[in-house]
């Protein structure tokens, strides 16, 4: 059986979703018969959306478990409610997935897998006249709130190819807003461009006209990072041991199923966005953005690590330097016990 707390606000063009995670009273504790999970709106959270939606997860886990769902627009929410007790395993990108890791107590928020890579793009304004890096300086780009995963991979962009935003004394303004403002804002024409995740980069690109000038999976060896991973709470991973086995083996099972099913995939997103936030996406949006990722559980540490690395450059892990061992979580399902190493 399954639960989902979701609160949304408005809804405008095509879809303008502003989510905020609903968490539980403090005196709410994780049990042997419950497991609440965090996920996006997003197509890169596919795997999520259509374990719950087509009932996998809740087949995996048995019909003595309760989940539950939260449903948020940004990492920083999802971490802050695994910190407060409030969900169990949640879906974030790299940046959370390393803040969380360094900041949880005993290093008690770790990754268990992947679950995307790639399904972030740079899209062009119609009206501006970027072509290349060397038109960036002096423009207007949005990227979601700070440190998340898209605004880090913006600033290490503009750092590597010497340009300078404007609060570090140089030219290039970038904009920290949610998704759906940034939607607003390049309907008024506000800003040049914006570095976003699949299903807005389509949505910029196809509803409004904007111009894809690059895919960031470019950017990267072997054009393939982890976009979207799952990340737990150790000490309810290690008091449930069977449960998160059953859960991660329908994690890879429900991946599987996506890229062998993606029209389906498609049809059970938009039915979750139409049920759930009241509005759904076209067909070849989704048909797109969903071609622009690759769902897999694999959680490709190097990039991983690579991304901490372009963090720590921008000042974003701390002073001190960081230290990412034993973030990756292995479970062996074979003993049904679970092990760190890095």
């Amino acid at each position: 059986m399954k639960t989902r707390l979701i609160v949304s606000t408005g809804v405008a063009g095509i879809i303008l979703l502003s989510l905020v995670g609903f968490a539980l009273n403090s005196d709410d504790s994780s049990a042997e018969n419950k497991i609440r999970i965090a996920y996006f709106p997003n197509i890169g959270h596919a795997i999520p959306i259509v374990g719950i939606e087509k009932g996998f997860f809740e087949k995996s886990v048995g019909n003595a478990t309760v989940i539950e769902t939260r449903v948020f627009d940004s990492g920083p929410q999802a971490i802050e409610s695994l910190f407060a007790n409030s969900v169990d395993i949640a879906y974030v990108g790299p940046g959370p997935a390393i803040n969380g890791f360094l900041n949880s107590e005993n290093h008690n928020v770790k990754i268990l897998a992947g679950a995307a890579s790639g399904g972030a793009s740079f899209i062009v304004h119609p009206l501006s006249e970027i072509n290349s890096v060397s038109d960036f300086a002096g423009k207007k780009i949005a990227a979601p709130q700070i440190g998340n995963t898209q605004d880090v991979s913006l600033r290490y962009y503009l750092s590597e190819n010497g340009l300078k935003t404007a609060d570090k004394g140089g030219s290039v303004i970038v904009y920290n807003i949610p998704n759906p403002d940034i939607y607003t804002l390049f309907v008024k024409g506000d800003v040049d461009g914006a570095w976003v995740a699949e299903p807005w980069a389509t949505i910029l690109e196809t509803e409004l006209n904007g111009k894809r000038l690059f895919h960031e999976e470019e950017l990267w060896p072997n054009s393939e990072f982890a976009s979207v991973l799952l990340i737990g709470n150790v000490n309810f991973v290690e008091k449930n041991p069977t449960l998160i086995a059953h859960l991660l083996e329908s994690h890879h099972d429900t991946a599987n199923w996506i890229n062998e099913n993606p029209i389906e995939t498609r049809i059970v997103f938009n039915n979750f966005l139409n049920s759930h936030l009241g509005q759904s996406l076209s067909d070849d949006v989704v048909d797109i953005a969903l071609s622009n990722i690759v769902i897999t559980d694999d959680p490709l540490p190097d990039s991983v690590h690579s991304f901490a690395a372009k963090a720590d450059s921008l000042g974003y892990l701390g002073r001190n330097g960081y230290d990412l061992s034993g973030i990756f979580y292995y479970f062996d399902t074979n003993s049904i016990d679970g092990s760190d190493t890095t």
